[in-house]
């Protein structure tokens, strides 16, 4: 049955981020004059992120955090474990890392989201994304010429709750007024997009571009479920 609503995740399911976060911090940290290998920030960022994803889950909004002091702060926390420490160098490379990823050129469109966004409208299909994601993303969606496909957009900022939590998945059917098993969701995260939405009712496809990806989901998602590309999807809606 063709859904009346379909959710998208976005980043690594759209969007993916044109090149690594380490490459792209150290292209801004060589404008103010410091060299720091991509690798090396790579690796930092990640136990950067955990930390501040532990310390402060969701952009720190229970502890009365905006998400860009969040992600300042990580951006900071980031280049301190490669031994960068002159706040004055670390807050304007910080802030303009920031607004950076607000724009196209950090993001890459997947070469198959066009042609099945524009296949869903013309099936008459309402379209939604559901995304642990900052508010950012609007602006990141209308940059890749993408947010025209979409009713609206809910992010974990936006409802203070992030995925798999199911009542971000109960706001967005309660926002386009439907049923759970008139739903449908796309996902690349076996936990936070494929069982989350699974649990609340919905219909939900995993998208596996890569082999890799496919490792640990042996026994959670039937191969039915799921998608090397999102050309295989256009034949489940026709």
């Amino acid at each position: 049955m063709r859904p009346r609503l379909l959710t998208w995740d976005v980043k690594d399911t759209l969007l993916r981020v044109r090149h690594t976060v380490g490459e792209q911090y150290s292209l801004e940290a060589k404008m103010h004059g410091i060299r720091v290998e991509a690798e090396a920030l790579n690796r930092s960022f990640l136990a950067a992120i955990q930390t501040q994803a532990k310390l402060l889950p969701n952009y720190g909004l229970e502890q009365g955090m905006s998400s860009q002091q969040w992600w300042v702060e990580t951006v900071k926390r980031t280049f301190r474990l490669c031994g960068v420490s002159d706040e004055r160098v670390l807050s304007p490379l910080a802030e303009n890392l920031y607004r950076g990823f607000s724009s196209a050129k950090n993001w890459e469109v997947f070469s198959d989201v066009k042609d099945t966004l524009i296949h869903c409208d013309r099936l008459g299909i309402h379209m939604a994304v559901i995304s642990n994601f900052d508010r950012r993303l609007e602006q990141i969606l209308v940059n890749c010429g993408l947010r025209q496909h979409f009713q609206f957009v809910l992010t974990s900022e936006d409802v203070g709750i992030s995925k798999p939590d199911h009542r971000i998945f109960i706001k967005a059917l309660g926002l386009a007024q439907v049923e759970p098993k008139q739903a449908t969701h796309i996902g690349d995260d076996v936990w936070k997009d494929y069982l989350a939405a699974r649990a609340v009712g919905m219909e939900s496809y995993l998208i596996c571009r890569e082999k890799e990806q496919l490792t640990g989901t042996e026994g959670l998602v039937p191969k039915a479920h799921i998608l090397d590309s999102l050309q295989q999807l256009n034949s489940f809606l026709k």
